[in-house]
């Protein structure tokens, strides 16, 4: 619901909520339907009610997009294998480095149909961390596995790579294990 909250006040229908109101009258908005020839479709939407606004509301709400974090070594394409991660660190904490290790990794199911392995790249709502240190193991003639280093060079580099690998873990189910 909130999503379609603030789809709402940043569409075209935000024009008319930018208008000045009187404050004796509260003023909401009742969307009763619509109807588009979307593809020669009539497209009907349900009623959406919006929060009553008065004066004192912010007429600009900032609209929150969650990204999930994902890796991808060909841009635009997932990588679906969860990797091993070892993480090193200088002992005075100005750099460091985490090296990926992806067992049967699914890039090679389908790099051939989209394309060469360009990068690794952790793409996160913060944006890209992106590394071109990629290396492949072959077993047979066959690739079995891939493993992509990430050097961080400043804690600054350190804690956004902390801060994509809690989110990356959380929605992999990962968990740190000190050794």
């Amino acid at each position: 619901m909130a999503t379609l909250h603030s789809l709402a006040l940043s569409s075209p229908l935000s024009n008319s909520l930018q208008k000045p109101r009187s404050p004796s009258v509260p003023f909401s908005i009742i969307h009763r339907g619509t109807n588009s020839s979307f593809n020669g479709q009539t497209l009907h939407m349900p009623c959406l009610r919006l929060p009553v606004l008065n004066q004192n509301t912010p007429m600009h709400m900032p609209v929150i997009m969650m990204a999930k974090p994902t890796i991808q070594f060909i841009q635009g394409t997932d990588e679906q294998t969860i990797p091993d991660v070892r993480l090193t660190k200088s002992r005075d904490g100005t750099n460091g480095m985490a090296i990926f290790t992806f067992d049967q990794p699914s890039v090679f199911d389908s790099s051939g149909e989209i394309g060469d392995i360009t990068g690794f790249y952790m793409i996160d709502e913060e944006g890209v961390l992106q590394s071109v240190d990629v290396s492949a193991k072959f077993v047979n003639g066959k690739p079995s596995r891939i493993e992509a280093k990430y050097v961080m060079r400043s804690p600054r580099e350190w804690d956004r790579f902390m801060r994509f690998m809690e989110r990356y873990s959380n929605a992999n189910g990962l968990q740190f294990i000190k050794k």
